[in-house]
């Protein structure tokens, strides 16, 4: 039975995140996690941070780090804003940003948390088909609207687009914010950044959690003009000015600093993503081109339930979305070249079985 508060509380279907799991001999391919370590001036920070310093607030507008972050980038401190993850800077982005009566456009096919957001914040959205061929149409994007989000590269897809589409996006769209979630950017595709001299409705949202390893610091950072970035700073100072401890804002100063280090492995996960796609297809899968560590593939022959089951029993972790157009799909992290090999020779097995 229920009591009369129950129906005071918020009802929401929550983002679900890829499964976990403390077995230390899974080889997990489902979250977007990087392989490789971070920098080794990251462990330096870790390995020599004094406990001491805990005891007081860390700094609440994070000069340094948003200094390091602006000098990386070509930009002011003041267009940098800094967060708990890009998950938390794209919450914020939403309220901040998303605020008329009109709908906020995104794709059909997309990261599933936009739609938990707008339920949250009860922000009116649509959703935009991609095409048939899995793309993103910036002519589609063109209706009146109370704002525009897309992650470039896509995900689920893994398809990235360049300067030209983001300016085309921008183009249909002078009167609202458009936010260009890069959480994926760093693996093969072409940043917005060097648009926002030009634009002042872009908001460019990164993160740490991928390219640089820090999934576990949780860092994500917004670039834009200084009148949309102290905006967001309003919002955030609203309900808690200290979203980043001390700890993590040196490692991730640290982790920008070394460039070289973010370069290679880089370089090294798109390198294994180029031979997964091609051993994949070997088997028979069809692969959408990815820009991105992951890749998004299916089998004419077995279901991706089917095998996402099967790759499980053998302690092997991928991504399946039971969603419209990609329930027949695998979403596969690229993982270190040992962990892939063991992937391919488990799918090997199975589609002999």
């Amino acid at each position: 039975m229920n009591k009369p508060w129950q129906d005071k509380l918020r009802q929401i279907d929550p983002y679900v995140p890829g499964e976990q799991s403390k077995d230390p001999d899974i080889i997990k391919l489902n979250a977007n996690e990087n392989p490789y370590a971070p920098s080794p001036r990251v462990q330096e920070v870790l390995r020599t941070f004094s406990a001491e310093g805990l005891r007081k607030y860390p700094d609440a507008n994070a000069s340094h780090l948003k200094q390091v972050l602006a000098t990386h980038y070509g930009l002011a401190p003041d267009q940098v804003f800094l967060g708990n993850g890009s998950d938390d800077v794209l919450a914020l982005c939403f309220q901040a940003f998303f605020c008329s009566d009109k709908p906020i456009f995104f794709p059909d096919l997309t990261y599933s948390f936009y739609p938990v957001w707008c339920s949250l914040f009860r922000t009116p959205y649509q959703t935009i088909p991609l095409d048939d061929q899995y793309r993103i149409r910036p002519a589609d994007y063109a209706p009146q609207n109370g704002g525009v989000i897309l992650p470039n590269p896509n995900a689920p897809t893994g398809i990235g687009e360049g300067l030209a589409f983001i300016e085309q996006l921008l183009t249909v769209n002078p009167d609202s914010i458009v936010i260009i979630d890069e959480a994926y950017i760093d693996f093969g595709g072409q940043s917005a950044v060097p648009l926002l001299k030009k634009y002042e409705n872009l908001v460019v949202v990164q993160t740490m959690s991928k390219s640089r390893s820090l999934a576990g610091l949780r860092v994500g950072f917004a670039l834009a003009n200084p009148a949309l970035i102290a905006t967001l700073e309003a919002v955030k100072n609203s309900y808690n000015s200290y979203t980043m401890d001390s700890v993590t804002l040196e490692a991730a100063a640290a982790s920008v600093e070394d460039d070289a280090y973010f370069r290679d492995t880089c370089a090294q996960v798109m390198r294994t993503r180029e031979r997964a796609s091609a051993e994949l297809q070997a088997l028979g899968f069809s692969v959408l081109p990815s820009l991105t560590n992951f890749l998004l593939a299916t089998h004419p022959q077995k279901s991706a339930r089917e095998i996402f089951e099967a790759l499980k029993a053998r302690k092997i972790f991928v991504r399946y979305f039971n969603l419209p157009r990609v329930d027949n799909h695998l979403r596969i992290t690229i993982g270190t070249d040992a962990e892939m090999d063991a992937l391919m020779q488990a799918l090997r097995e199975i589609l002999a079985a």
